[in-house]
């Protein structure tokens, strides 16, 4: 029985948070294995990785709100449920940033300490970033399961990401080839098409004299080595100029000949209808000297200098030759005009916002488009042998919906990126990663973990995309390549929830690489949240000073709170506005919550649990029956991901019924002997039916109360008490 001195007249959940979470860790109900037999059909989650960069955002935060209320609100429905927790080494972001905050503070690079002690600095800088992580999940309230943390760059993920590679390329599908690539010339490294920014900017747009045609470019200083014209097969202008003519003109440095190349690519009511190429450093121009078998000269090296192609302009930083470069053209009576207003897309690096230099390189690649037996049984609609392709599993296992995205319109986002995917460029210039398990030996290649008997074995010095070991993310965690018994019951996992900006990053990268390796896929549901944004609607950045840091406002409103005000109002796959006032106003609903909880427990103090019910009069069984209503709508919401409206309507329930209603009706009702037991029987089962309802939603208030509830066969614990049914 509740005591008055025991039950503070406001809730402190600064008090009472560190406390409740011991509880449920001491309880051991955060690992399935120590669940109580009941709790037998398996629920998984796996938490999206945070990136050991730094420290945990609002949209961590809101990830880590929404996979909690799947979790508990399942083990409270009794299933053996899973939320495996670990952390993503996010190669080119945590190098990018040791390496400028080496820079800054020793005025050194990466080169100047060697690959081993610079490894160690990001090794330590990556640990501090991860306790620092670990500590803002735990203050969230996260009942994730610590004893199976994982890291995207451990022993066991390293094996998971070696074994993979091997069996791909025995497979196939993964080669080692010379094809265009974005090069960031700062970092020095190659960077998925993902990972490009596309930034509008405002640039000068050159019209130059190309014998008897006029080409249009916003970059002259890749034209040196220009020596093909290309035009539509069925421009009518251009009818007299047949595929293959030859025809000298004056060009930058000097006289060259030009070959005309009929190709469909080419835009006709673009400018005059007629482009050269660069082959070298456009993708488009690539595809094209591809087709036509045509060759392909480097204009600009590694680090954004022009090569002797350019003459006098060699050796020099491509931003700065440029006015000089057309000053000549000026001068040779090359340039037409110019338009100062025109506006382009410029490649840039998301990861540091450096601009993008395309480069033919000899890189690893994944190809997407290859055919190959599928080597496994067991996957719906695909047979064992049956030829298929990387892209035809990705789109045929959400198209059968053994993967179903949620919000739905998200499939069609999907599909549309899956239908455009290019062969994926695995290898990255960078020492933080898992290396690629190559090794050279002259001529020679061997894949393997481990290096090759003999000497004078050398292993591939660049390390492997992030989103490939990310890619592996549920496989790895649960024990992949061994057959583990998590593994077996653990996997597919349930449910993959994450933002919807990371649906190509890694949601699909996902089920690419878990389709080809183990024939099956990760997840039966993706469930995409919206991006948190500020009042405004703008996203939160330090320049423009609106970010909120999700531990202050634990620190200041509790975690309850602040998990309400990113669940409450939020629609699947929408932006979600957040401020402090709103994260303060849902303070106020945790208050309430105390106060129906601490009226109903000292109201109850001489009520003894009771086997069966007391008679019940009209006004209880309508009090059970509203009450059993309101829940029923409450699981039918959570059934549907309808997180939000589940909150509401117990938001409403409690605030407006049985706080303004039940509560106030009940006052003389306590006062009369003869109704006093089956009033108190009915507020006790209200109350503890309601908190088991938002436990999921606000763990540590719902949790303090409980503990203090009268109930026969009381658990040790809210989080496996079985969910009003």
């Amino acid at each position: 029985m509740a005591k008055l001195e025991e039950l503070p007249k406001t809730y402190n959940p600064q008090q009472a948070e560190a406390r409740i979470y011991k509880l449920w860790e001491k309880s051991g109900f955060f690992n399935p294995d120590n669940l109580p037999k009941a709790f037998k059909e398996p629920f998984s989650i796996i938490l999206p990785p945070p990136n050991v960069t730094g420290t945990l955002h609002m949209g961590h935060a809101a990830m880590l709100a929404f996979e909690d209320v799947l979790i508990r609100w399942q083990r409270m429905k009794g299933f053996r449920t899973l939320w495996l927790p670990g952390t993503d080494h996010a190669a080119i972001a945590t190098q990018s940033k040791v390496e400028n905050m080496l820079y800054k503070e020793k005025k050194q690079t990466r080169h100047d300490l060697g690959r081993t002690e610079f490894l160690k600095l990001v090794g330590e800088f990556a640990q501090e970033s991860h306790d620092t992580i670990v500590n803002q999940i735990r203050r969230m309230g996260s009942s994730l399961d610590w004893s199976r943390e994982a890291f995207t760059l451990d022993e066991k993920r390293n094996l998971a990401v070696n074994t993979a590679f091997q069996r791909m390329y025995e497979g196939g599908l993964i080669y080692r080839g010379d094809r265009i690539v974005n090069w960031d010339p700062r970092m020095q490294t190659t960077v998925s098409d993902d990972e490009i920014e596309w930034k509008e900017e405002k640039t000068p747009f050159y019209y130059l004299r190309y014998g008897p045609f006029t080409i249009g470019t916003a970059r002259p200083e890749t034209k040196f080595g220009d020596k093909y014209v290309v035009m539509h097969p069925k421009d009518k202008r251009y009818a007299q100029y047949k595929h293959g003519d030859i025809i000298p003109l004056e060009w930058i440095n000097g006289k060259i000949t030009a070959t005309v190349i009929k190709d469909e690519a080419v835009d006709m009511e673009f400018g005059s209808g007629v482009m050269t190429i660069t082959p070298f450093h456009d993708r488009t121009d690539f595809e094209i000297a591809e087709r036509h078998h045509l060759e392909k000269e480097r204009i600009i090296d590694l680090k954004g200098k022009l090569l002797p192609i350019a003459g006098e302009f060699a050796g020099t930083y491509i931003t700065k030759a440029r006015p000089q470069i057309i000053e000549k053209l000026r001068n040779k009576d090359l340039l037409e005009r110019v338009d100062e207003n025109y506006v382009h897309r410029l490649a840039t690096n998301s990861r540091g916002g450096n601009v993008i230099e395309p480069q033919i390189m000899r890189q690893w690649f994944v190809a997407v488009n290859k055919e190959f037996p599928f080597p496994h049984a067991g996957l719906k609609g695909i047979k064992k042998g049956q030829k298929t392709t990387i892209k035809r599993l990705m789109l045929h296992v959400v198209k059968t919906k053994q993967v179903e995205i949620l919000p739905k319109r998200f499939e069609k986002v999907y599909f549309h990126w899956v239908n455009n995917l290019r062969d994926w460029c695995i290898s990255r210039q960078i020492w933080y990663g898992h290396r690629i398990p190559v090794w050279y030996r002259g001529e020679k290649l061997s894949c393997g973990a481990q290096q090759p008997k003999g000497k004078g074995w050398e292993q591939d010095q660049d390390t492997l995309d992030t989103w490939f070991s990310s890619g592996l993310w549920t496989l790895s965690t649960l024990g992949w390549p061994k057959e583990t018994k998590d593994l077996k019951t653990f996997h597919p996992t349930s449910v993959l929830e994450t933002g919807y900006d990371i649906l190509f990053f890694w949601v699909a990268r996902m089920i690419l690489m878990t389709t080809y390796l183990l024939g099956e896929v990760p997840f039966k549901t993706v469930y995409l949240h919206g991006l948190v944004r500020d009042s405004q609607g703008r996203k939160m950045s330090k320049s423009l000073g609106n970010v909120i840091n999700p531990l202050d406002m634990v620190n200041a409103y509790g975690a309850d709170a602040t998990r309400l005000s990113l669940l409450i109002g939020t629609a699947p796959g929408q932006d979600i506005s957040l401020s402090e006032d709103r994260v303060r106003g849902y303070r106020n609903f945790v208050n309430k919550i105390w106060n129906i909880g601490r009226f109903t427990l000292l109201k109850t103090e001489d009520f003894k649990p009771l086997k069966t019910p007391p008679p019940l009069g009209t006004e209880e069984k309508r009090i059970l029956k509203e009450f059993h209503r309101t829940a029923e709508q409450a699981t039918r919401s959570l059934e549907r991901f309808q997180f939000s409206h589940a909150a509401e309507i117990m938001y409403h329930y409690l605030w407006h019924t049985f706080a303004d209603k039940v509560i106030e009706q009940s006052k003389p009702v306590l006062q009369d002997p003869k109704k006093k037991k089956a009033r108190q029987y009915v507020l006790v089962q209200v109350l503890a039916d309601s908190l088991k309802i938002l436990h999921p939603f606000a763990p540590f208030v719902t949790e303090e109360l409980y503990q203090k509830l009268p109930l026969l066969n009381k658990k040790k614990t809210l989080m496996i008490e079985r969910w009003p049914v």
